[in-house]
């Protein structure tokens, strides 16, 4: 198992100033064995964990103040979204004047989905969303086991292609099946499964609602509903489009991805890279697998994330927003990428102060006044220091 030595520093310095810290994010993405790696090292009194997986653990918890309140050390949660209820008495013990516990919970839902939490402990929990292995974790060595099989540890780590492809097609049925109807969403799993492969051919694509709608015979509420479940559930990511008074017709829909390429060539039932290059979405799974990328180095947030197009045909990929900065990013699964006009446009009508060219060469070199070519395979090596320089400027 890799080892993952920056989550772990981010969520012990947030144990260290918040009663409740919350890591969230899909299932089997390693939030139970971050949590064990925590436990580990925790030198502050005893480690207490309830997996609400277990009935006898949720039995434990049938009165949770009875059976919370004289814990000390740190309490993890496992699985919080099965038993929300004790969002409410973590919240009391928050509170408490001589606060000698803290509080580690881990769900599989997003905290638009935990309504509770956000509406119990506002202010006293800091929510860390756990993703799938980056590149940055496992190398450029691994980029390309990366981009086919994704970032979930068992697929990733898997022995080979077809037993990690194995493994996701499991994934998403025990998902479908199971997980989303313990959450409590009524839509039915072979539904959900439809939308989700077809979701898959729209990959990077404008999001159009009446579309989807059409195909299912339904109200486009209903379908716009359908994608909140599986965005709130980290199978899906939406890109807000970004706008401002241009004079230009600009486009006000966003772009919808699968959230892990490994989830999308399962989708897509791409086995190998064979399969992957042959296909006709592979440049549209190059660019969202790019992006994420991109986005995790910059350690950026998703309301810090847009893209931007106009109508007579000008676009930006990616734009990263942080109070008046403004950074602009296109990939292209090319070795020999070239400056073009939408891309000045872009430079020129959202002042950027800088573009650059995620390609799939080797090399980074500069292609024009303000505008560079960054090789994807050295990201770290290019934005890290950038991100260090500008941290300060871009807070």
């Amino acid at each position: 198992m890799l080892e993952r030595p920056e989550e772990l520093e981010k969520v012990e310095g947030y144990l260290s100033r918040y009663p409740v810290v919350a890591i969230v994010g899909a299932r089997q993405v390693g939030k139970t064995t971050l949590a064990r790696a925590i436990a580990k090292r925790w030198r502050r009194g005893r480690v207490t964990v309830f997996d609400l997986e277990e009935s006898s653990d949720r039995a434990r918890l049938e009165d949770p103040m009875l059976a919370l309140k004289e814990l000390k050390g740190l309490v993890v949660l496992d699985e919080i979204q099965r038993l929300p209820e004790v969002f409410r008495t973590l919240r009391v013990l928050a509170d408490r004047p001589r606060r000698r516990t803290q509080f580690l919970v881990l769900g599989s839902a997003s905290p638009d989905l935990l309504k509770q939490s956000s509406e119990s402990l506002a202010g006293r929990i800091m929510y860390h969303e756990l993703k799938g292995f980056s590149l940055e974790e496992v190398g450029t060595r691994r980029l390309k086991q990366l981009w086919l099989r994704g970032g979930f540890p068992r697929s990733l780590l898997a022995r080979s292609n077809e037993l990690s492809f194995e493994w996701r097609r499991t994934f998403m049925r025990t998902f479908l099946e199971r997980d989303l109807p313990q959450l409590g969403v009524q839509i039915p799993s072979q539904t959900l499964g439809r939308f989700w492969t077809m979701v898959a051919h729209y990959h990077g694509q404008i999001w159009n609602a009446s579309e989807f709608a059409r195909s299912f015979g339904v109200a486009d509420t209903t379908i716009r509903r359908y994608l909140d479940v599986m965005i709130s559930t980290y199978v899906m990511r939406q890109l807000l489009p970004f706008s401002e008074n241009l004079g230009k017709r600009q486009i006000k829909s966003p772009k919808v991805y699968i959230a892990d390429s490994g989830l999308l060539h399962a989708l897509l039932n791409l086995h190998d890279m064979v399969d992957l290059e042959g296909h006709p979405k592979v440049g549209a799974s190059w660019e969202g697998f790019a992006m994420d990328a991109v986005i995790r180095q910059l350690g950026a947030r998703a309301e810090e994330c847009y893209f931007w197009g106009t109508h007579s045909g000008a676009e930006l990929d990616l734009l990263v927003v942080r109070g008046r900065h403004r950074l602009g990013f296109e990939f292209k699964r090319t070795v020999a990428p070239k400056v073009t006009r939408s891309m000045r446009e872009a430079i020129r009508d959202l002042s950027l102060e800088r573009l650059d060219v995620i390609h799939a060469g080797e090399s980074t070199f500069p292609l024009a006044d303000r505008i560079r070519a960054v090789a994807l395979t050295q990201i770290t090596g290019e934005l890290t220091p950038k991100k260090k320089a500008a941290g300060r400027r871009l807070r």
